[in-house]
């Protein structure tokens, strides 16, 4: 049997594009935007696809590999493309399931299983499941986007495996096919079902008999050198085949990576979960002290035992997980521990469990957190590791530090695990390399991202040796290159310091047996990829130099280099995530679905774009161009993303670049010129608006590129700056002075928000000043790439401000995204302009300003009920604390929804080919919740967007919250 890996026989991405296209296999795309999107996961490695498949039926799949085989070309399956190892990326075709071949085909809450196709997303079938009171045991961080399929790929375990077990142990029947078409049902058999199987004489007789002859032939190794503990995941599982182990097929493909088989539908079991839940967390001296006192605690009936290092939780910036972290018990390190049971129980279980590890060395304290929310708000951490280990403080130029998967996820005995981590902090330590250390401590497996060198020679040599030493280090404790993530292309190659010969020939003769001709996923666990090749940051690759180009932005996280910064997303794909659960990434993906819509496929494309391999033509790029096409500039991936991409900005820079010197979309000129149209249109504002409703709306929409079904927001009467310098100031203005920020939306078109910020402002002590002339934030400027003016007016602006921030004058912003243009955008666009950083530091919101500001001020008491819509940008950079309690100071009984964005989001939701998308992105949660909202509730909105989207796909208006105060202030005489 051949076992060398198909050639590609001349093959080209137009050929097999071509041959796909018309193989009836669902949707095929082979162009070099989609090839760019699928060239990485979340590994280390990169291979250039072919072509990509998302087939929507099973007919589809078989079609495919039909075609694949054919044309001797390889066949990767891929689900969410989080894949720590390489094995989802490939360089024939990928079949992505996770688009459209993601259905609950059936669920049984008698039996407690459910029948799924291999794309459904895990949290998708948890859902289902919740609502007969079960669920799937195996729980990985990445649960929100995650797919079955890619579950059973690497046999995933996930915080809760300790009590239910790696998704192999959750897996009871699978449906799959051969490269060679062959398909099979797999689970366990009875001696005299195997024997029925063989005498069928079929394609299907010939690989069950094979099977078992293996088994059958190697019974003591397969007893003695696999399984010996729950995370021993590297290599195959072939222990399943044992006789004692009913000849689990199903089970025996877990793990496989997709090189045996690619599954068409998998049968799983539910389990009932405990009524409640506490965590107790558990402060340690140092991780290696965590380590020591995991086995004692292992006999309490836990179902998860997961460890933190400290250099984990530095890096967390968002501030409600932050306050979290704050008021744990003092220590370098800590364990969560979660216990679960009947409420009455779990307090006394939880102060055993503590005292428990208060004999531990080490120990510092411990805490017991009942509270739902805040033990969601510290468990999240946990789930965002993979994202935050990847950026360590303290890089070159002060920025953040790049730290790579690599070793990311080997396992040992529980009981072996503080031998094995003080020896690997040493090994490190030898290499010099640094990683913040977390995982499964209950079952002795650890994560680390390191921050390996790629860039050159030296360090990429660095790396090799040191996994190679860790490699036997794990071989000296009895453990798992691998504990839940696979071999892929990080580890198939070191197997042979873990497994003698032996093993590795069965390894070898079992995927012989299933794929002869190695059509499926070459390269990983067997006949290995080097561990140093197909690097996605390799010193054997020289970037455009379009990448160290002058650029808009300084980009001095990333050294000023475009590329790093691209290279920011490391593919854990939380923007993938299509439930909204407090994040606003990615509103165009939640959408379509699509990766190319997603932050991850636009960063990946970027990163592509500076490699000039397949993305070949840099800045002037059209798959670039129309993949950033659907992005909002909405900024929540540059809070919500672990790593820290930030598309919006990433998105300005390349559309500065792409369109230098050439003629833009008409709306770049409409509604990136707003602010200065405005200015005019406020002149004669009665004939512009008989103009914008008239019979001529839909030319003048047309000529200045906006969506026909929009109207257009009409202009006041008169602006605020106008109304503001013809009053007299009200109140005594004791507090000091502040300066309100006037930005052109609301100056323009809604001059009552700013009238009501002055009115609250002066009830509150402040003496309001406005800026001298008129200003601007710049950032319809910036959303449409014209960074040169966009820095001209952002000089202005700083010239006018910059006194008074100077001054220790606060700024109040109204406008959300405006107040996030200056206290984010402003001083990145003047590169640390002293004054642009003093007037960030200065910026406040109305909210933030009275909280902070004015304590012990009593804002007017109001008896309602309101929801309320948190605009992205103040989202991304201050959050709604400071909202929420000024309306509970108030007395407001509000719910702030978990909307995610409006979908207007600026001048986005009015350019022509957007109207679908922007108003599909509303209609997900904000616009059906004010929609159901009661007639007496308030419906609270700072954004201009969000106001106009809810004004126009609803029949409710949106009031700014200073709006919802000035109207309860008592009278305090003439405002006007």
């Amino acid at each position: 049997m051949t076992t060398t890996v198909p050639g590609l026989g001349g093959a080209d991405a137009a050929t097999v594009t071509d041959a796909l296209s018309r193989g009836n296999c669902g949707e095929v795309a082979g162009d070099a935007g989609r090839r760019a999107q699928y060239s990485a996961d979340a590994s280390n490695y990169r291979q250039i696809p072919l072509a990509v498949v998302f087939p929507r039926e099973r007919r589809h799949v078989l079609n495919a590999l039909g075609v694949c085989r054919r044309l001797g070309v390889p066949v990767t399956s891929r689900g969410a493309g989080t894949s720590t190892s390489g094995q989802a990326v490939g360089p024939g075709v990928v079949l992505d399931f996770s688009r459209f071949f993601n259905r609950l085909l059936a669920l049984d809450p008698q039996a407690r299983t459910a029948t799924v196709q291999p794309g459904i997303v895990l949290d998708t079938l948890q859902t289902a499941a919740a609502g007969h009171g079960l669920l799937f045991g195996a729980d990985p961080s990445t649960h929100s986007r995650c797919t079955l399929g890619g579950m059973i790929g690497n046999n995933a375990c996930g915080t809760h495996s300790l009590a239910w077990g790696r998704t192999a142990d959750n897996v009871s029947a699978l449906e799959v096919v051969t490269y060679r078409g062959t398909v099979v049902h797999l689970g366990e058999m009875t001696q005299g079902e195997i024997e029925d199987a063989i005498a069928a004489r079929d394609d299907r007789a010939e690989l069950i008999a094979s099977l078992y002859r293996l088994a059958q032939g190697n019974l003591a190794a397969l007893r003695t050198e696999l399984g010996r503990f729950p995370r021993q995941v590297s290599g195959y599982a072939l222990e399943h085949l044992l006789p004692e182990n009913r000849f689990n097929l199903a089970r025996a493909l877990v793990g496989s990576e997709g090189t045996l088989a690619v599954v068409l539908s998998a049968t799983v079991r539910l389990i009932s979960p405990p009524p409640a839940r506490t965590l107790v967390v558990l402060g340690f001296r140092d991780a290696c002290a965590a380590a020591d006192a995991v086995p004692s605690l292992l006999d309490h009936g836990l179902l998860a035992l997961e460890g933190l290092d400290q250099a984990l939780t530095d890096i967390v910036t968002r501030p409600g997980t932050r306050a979290a972290i704050d008021t744990l018990p003092a220590a370098q390190a800590w364990l969560f521990a979660e216990i679960g049971g009947t409420p009455d129980e779990l307090p006394d279980r939880a102060q055993a469990l503590a005292a428990v590890a208060r004999q531990a060395a080490g120990f510092t304290g411990s805490e017991v957190i009942a509270d739902p929310a805040r033990a969601r708000r510290l468990w999240r951490i946990r789930e965002d590791g993979a994202g935050l280990a990847t950026r360590l403080p303290g890089g070159a130029s002060g920025g953040d530090g790049e730290a790579w998967p690599g070793w990311e996820d080997a396992a040992v005995p529980p009981v072996q695990l503080g031998s094995y981590l003080r020896q690997f902090t040493a090994l490190m330590d030898r290499h010099r390399l640094q990683g913040a250390v977390y995982g499964h401590f209950g079952e002795g497996c650890l994560h680390v991202r390191i921050n390996f060198d790629f860039t050159t020679e030296e360090g990429t040599a660095v790396f090799r040796a040191f996994v190679t030493d860790a490699a036997g280090l794990i071989a000296a404790h009895g453990g798992s290159l691998s504990g839940e993530h696979g071999d892929g292309q990080a580890r198939s190659a070191l197997l042979p310091l873990m497994y003698g010969p032996g093993i590795i020939a069965l390894f070898e003769e079992f995927k012989s047996i299933w794929d002869p001709d190695n059509g499926l996923n070459p390269g990983m666990i067997v006949h290995p990829l080097p561990v140093d090749g197909n690097l996605r940051v390799s010193p054997h690759r020289t970037p455009l130099p379009l990448a160290r180009a002058s650029t808009g932005f300084p980009f001095h996280a990333d050294d000023g280099d475009f590329a790093k910064a691209a290279r920011r997303c490391v593919g854990v794909g939380k923007c993938r995530t299509a439930d909204h659960r407090g994040d606003v990434m990615c509103p165009s993906y939640r959408v379509t679905l699509d990766e190319k819509d997603s932050t991850r496929g636009r960063a990946r494309l970027l990163y592509e774009m500076t490699q000039g391999e397949v993305i070949t033509d840099g800045w002037r790029s059209t798959e670039v161009r129309d993949a950033l096409d659907l992005c909002l500039s909405c900024k929540g991936c540059s809070a919500d993303c672990p790593v820290g991409v930030d598309v919006a900005t990433y998105k300005s820079e390349f559309l500065h670049h792409h369109y230098k010197g050439r003629l833009r979309p008409a709306s770049h000129y409409t509604m990136g010129w707003l602010p200065l149209l405005s200015r005019w249109a406020a002149r004669i504002p009665r004939l512009v608006n008989a103009l914008t409703s008239s019979r001529l709306a839909p030319l003048v929409k047309r000529l200045g590129g906006i969506a026909a079904q929009r109207d257009l927001p009409r202009f006041a009467d008169r602006t605020f700056l106008t109304w503001f310098r013809s009053r007299t100031p009200q109140g005594d203005g004791h507090r000091g002075p502040v300066v309100l920020w006037v930005d052109s939306f609301n100056n323009h078109f809604t001059p009552d928000v700013l009238q009501a910020g002055v009115d609250v402002l002066e009830s509150a002590g402040f003496r309001v000043q406005v800026p001298d002339g008129t200003q601007c934030c710049g950032l319809t400027w910036i959303t449409t790439g014209q960074l040169g003016v966009a820095r001209r007016v952002a000089r202005r602006t700083t010239a006018a401000l910059g006194p008074a921030a100077g001054a220790g004058i606060p700024i109040v912003g109204l406008e959300p995204s405006c107040t996030a243009a200056l206290k984010s955008d402003l001083p990145e666009l003047l590169n640390g302009d002293a004054d642009a950083r003093a007037i960030s530091r200065s910026t406040v919101t109305l909210a933030e300003l009275l909280v902070h500001r004015a304590p012990d001020w009593q804002p007017p008491l109001i008896d309602t009920r309101s929801i309320s819509q948190t605009h992205c940008h103040q989202h991304a950079t201050s959050g709604f604390g400071a909202d929420s309690a000024l309306l509970r100071r108030m007395g407001v009984d509000n719910t702030a929804l978990d909307s995610g964005c409006c979908g207007l989001a600026g001048n986005f939701g009015f350019e022509r080919g957007h109207y679908d998308v922007s108003v599909a992105a509303g209609e997900q949660v904000l616009l059906p919740a004010v929609r159901a909202a009661a007639p007496d509730t308030r419906i609270l909105a700072d954004g201009f967007s969000c106001r106009t989207q809810i004004s126009q796909q609803t029949d409710r208006a949106g009031t700014h919250i200073a709006q919802l105060i000035a109207r309860a202030l008592p009278p305090s005489g003439p405002s006007s």
